[in-house]
């Protein structure tokens, strides 16, 4: 019983030398499937460690009328993996409940739950996530992996944006916004910055929901809204811990935007994340929660939009010459872009990525992902602005008139840098 205590499923030697092979869906399949007879903790094991060697961000339970769908979610997208049987679903998830400090007993409300993987040295986390559906309980397992913890060179950005934000980052005070869907890296990114700016000499300290990635030096606080712990009163607890530099996982309500906007006001490097389509959304977006525009214009420093897109898989991607009308998009979309960014000459015979799909890639034609981004620096001029209370559209066209480059017209240099697909770009952005 010791790791239902401990909530640590450790994964034998033998059993990761056996899982090491996984290196796409089909042997994925092969393996769950080897181990269907085997008792529920090695069959557990296999679809976990798998599922990591897979580079998966999240396994998928789903139960239909007379089996399970097992699913995982590899570079953004879902992939079938195969079917189980309804019983045998039902003794995996009793055996995650048990793991994830979830009662077993509840089956009619949503529960979460934590619990971690042991492949020898390296700890991985599991959030775990269960929900009554029509024919039983749905789950998921989010694999919190620690190798995502990654630099602020490997994020993907230019080298105009990086050297910005190199250089915005590491100011004292004032607020930065990342901004994206669920899922577009916006954690990763905040991270990314905390990792640059860490020294001994300053105190950080962050209110997550929750703390998907433990930062060795750095104070980390998770919110638990049913002991009354929630952002803004975290938040205003943080303020007090004498802090340089504060991540706020999210603003979602008033209190924590007023919060948040007085400690940057008030000589903290506030990092923190927003709704929003896209950067120009950020201003809007505080005003609609409450906030006045006298306190966003001095206290935010940089608003970041950014997605996640495929990178074309290395082993069978062909480069193909653009068509006319590839050529005409390409022309158009990056006409007058700022003389910082360098692209490849646009003319006819200009060669770009196309994905074919090999075994490595899961046949997609795509294997890893970068981030494309878009960020303006809130400077006088544009503190001024703020004042007015701009509406997106207006914003939008400030930022673009002062030279901000979209994360559309981002995808697009990386197209041409032969990293990724114009398909891939637009699936993920709006031009």
């Amino acid at each position: 019983m010791k790791e239902e205590i401990t909530k640590q499923l450790k994964i034998p030697s033998e059993k990761l030398e056996e899982l090491r092979i996984i290196t796409n869906i089909p042997k994925f399949k092969e393996s769950i499937q080897k181990n269907l007879n085997s008792n529920i903790t090695i069959l557990l094991e296999t679809i976990l460690g798998g599922a990591i060697f897979l580079e998966s961000s999240d396994i998928h339970f789903e139960p239909q009328k007379e089996e399970t769908v097992i699913r995982t979610r590899v570079d953004g997208i879902l992939h079938d993996v195969l079917t189980i049987d309804l019983n045998l679903y039902l003794r995996i998830l009793s055996r995650i409940k048990l793991l994830s400090g979830i009662k077993l007993n509840i089956t009619q409300r949503p529960q979460d739950g934590r619990f971690s993987v042991v492949l020898n040295e390296n700890i991985i986390e599991i959030r775990a996530s269960t929900l009554p559906s029509e024919y039983g309980e749905s789950t998921v397992l989010r694999i919190l992996n620690p190798k995502n913890l990654i630099d602020i060179e490997a994020l993907g950005l230019r080298k105009d944006l990086l050297e910005l934000f190199r250089k915005e980052i590491k100011k004292p005070n004032r607020m930065i916004i990342v901004t994206g869907p669920t899922g577009a890296g916006k954690t990763t990114t905040l991270y990314a910055f905390l990792k640059e700016i860490q020294t001994p000499e300053i105190k950080i300290i962050t209110i997550e929901d929750p703390i998907e990635y433990h930062i060795k030096g750095v104070s980390q606080t998770q919110v638990a809204p049913k002991k009354g712990y929630s952002f803004a009163s975290g938040l205003r607890s943080i303020v007090r811990q004498d802090p340089d530099v504060i991540l706020v996982g999210e603003i979602r309500d008033l209190e924590t935007a007023q919060i948040a906007l007085q400690a940057a006001l008030t000589g903290h490097l506030v990092l923190t994340t927003l709704h929003t389509n896209d950067a120009a959304g950020v201003v809007p977006r505080l005003i609609t929660l409450g906030a006045k525009p006298a306190n966003i214009a001095p206290a935010l420093n940089l608003a970041i939009a950014q997605r996640l897109v495929r990178k074309v898989c290395p082993h069978c991607v062909q480069l193909k010459t653009a068509s006319d009308q590839e050529l005409s998009k390409l022309k158009k979309q990056l006409k007058g872009l700022s003389k910082k960014v360098k692209i490849p000459t646009l003319k006819k015979g200009v060669k770009i990525p196309k994905p074919k799909g090999c075994p490595e890639c899961n046949f997609t034609g795509y294997k890893g992902r970068t981030g494309i981004f878009e960020g303006f620096v809130v400077d006088s001029e544009l503190e001024n602005f703020i004042l007015k209370s701009p509406s997106i559209t207006e914003l939008r066209k400030k930022i673009l008139q002062k030279g901000m480059i979209t994360m559309y017209q981002d995808g697009l240099i990386k197209v041409l840098n032969k990293q990724t697909t114009i398909e891939e770009v637009e699936r993920v952005t709006t031009s």
